[in-house]
């Protein structure tokens, strides 16, 4: 388990809210995980549980359904869901879907929408990629066409988390042809509304259990109040929201990198070659020192940068660097783990090789390494 006890940006609140967390984990999650790998989903009955316990709204205000906490109460729990291995998916809800709706939402918006998913009685999510538009936002071709008090939404989108699941999905849409990024909003479309079709659960390098999917909008038709935010304000909202998703993801690359390094620690303290230990050579200890050291590097920095964001001042460019800089950092550890199992670490059944599976793409969603650099290069 993580290491905490060391760590000053956590209190003894923080502490009981981990707690919580490894017992539900430990209790609904642990034992369904290969199935949820092998069907490809993470059952919603999960999303219950999590909601029930408040995990899925730390930082949602409590007339909402959440728990009126700041982002270091989700820091935890992303932590927590990292280092056990636990989809992305349910964190997708907590950290990325339902800030959009708490900070851009109307009233009315808010309580429709937002307190089903942070119960876990609703999934959510995202919808930006697109066949043609990735890390490229501006280039985002479905559009959104106002005709009365409808949004009439035509294209398609790719690499969806969540697409099979999601009951609501934000979806971001040119309502402007001729503005570039400034042409963009956001739209709430609900699963079921006719016209939307969801593709198959795509098929993955890693991340099994997470669905993954294309989703396709023919004359969609939904109420003008499903506007989230200013109509041609999305891209702005995008921006504001990316230095939250980056942060988060930074953080659950952490945990997944001090994971992937305990359990190569592990395996070469059992594993014996030529009469000895795999870890009593001195390859090993120093290919692992090398680890540790980043290891420890990487947690004191994502500590200055959870409390950089809790007061407010996680710049774009900061948010990109922690982007980049543990995303990569996972990479090594988790490559580095999986050398150091020899043979078997390329065996599906042995947990490094879904920590290594798993890792790739986190260098590239919420922004490639490629863009991060581009980011933090423009702010030189």
């Amino acid at each position: 388990m993580l290491d905490v006890s060391r760590r000053a940006i956590y209190g003894e609140d923080h502490h009981a809210l981990r707690e919580s967390a490894r017992r539900l984990i430990e209790q609904h999650a642990t034992p369904h995980l290969q199935r949820w790998e092998d069907d490809g989903i993470v059952d919603r009955s999960f999303y219950e549980v999590c909601g029930e316990a408040g995990f899925l709204g730390p930082s949602v205000p409590k007339e909402y359904g959440g728990m009126g906490l700041d982002f270091s109460y989700n820091a935890v729990l992303a932590e927590e869901f990292a280092y056990a291995g636990v989809n992305i998916c349910v964190l997708l809800q907590s950290e990325l879907v339902l800030p959009y709706l708490i900070d851009f939402g109307t009233e009315e918006q808010k309580r429709k929408f937002a307190v089903p998913l942070a119960n876990g009685t609703k999934i959510g999510a995202i919808a930006m990629t697109e066949p043609g538009a990735g890390s490229d936002l501006q280039s985002v071709r479905t559009t959104a066409r106002r005709d009365g008090d409808s949004f009439v939404i035509n294209g398609s989108k790719t690499f969806i988390t969540n697409g099979q699941n999601a009951d609501i999905m934000i979806v971001v849409a040119r309502t402007s042809q001729d503005r570039g990024g400034k042409g963009l909003s956001l739209i709430i479309v609900e699963g079921g509304t006719p016209g939307f079709t969801r593709g198959r659960n795509l098929d993955k390098i890693g991340q099994w259990s997470g669905d993954t999917s294309e989703l396709f909008f023919e004359d969609v038709r939904v109420p003008a109040e499903n506007l989230l935010g200013p109509e041609n304000g999305g891209f702005g909202c995008l921006m504001r929201e990316l230095v939250r998703e980056r942060l988060g993801i930074a953080v659950g690359a952490q945990a997944a990198a001090q994971r992937a390094f305990d359990v190569g620690l592990s395996y070469t303290k059992e594993r014996s070659a030529f009469g000895r230990p795999v870890f009593d050579f001195q390859n090993t200890r120093f290919s692992l020192a090398g680890l540790a050291t980043e290891l420890q590097v990487g947690w004191a920095h994502l500590d200055w940068a959870i409390q950089r964001y809790l007061a407010g001042g996680l710049a774009p460019t900061e948010a990109s660097s922690a982007k980049y800089w543990h995303t990569e950092m996972q990479w090594r550890v988790v490559d580095t783990a999986l050398q150091l199992h020899g043979g078997h670490g390329y065996m599906n059944e042995f947990e490094v090789a879904r920590l290594w599976r798993d890792a790739r793409v986190q260098r590239i969603y919420g922004g490639t390494s490629e863009i991060m650099l581009e980011v933090i290069g423009r702010g030189l």
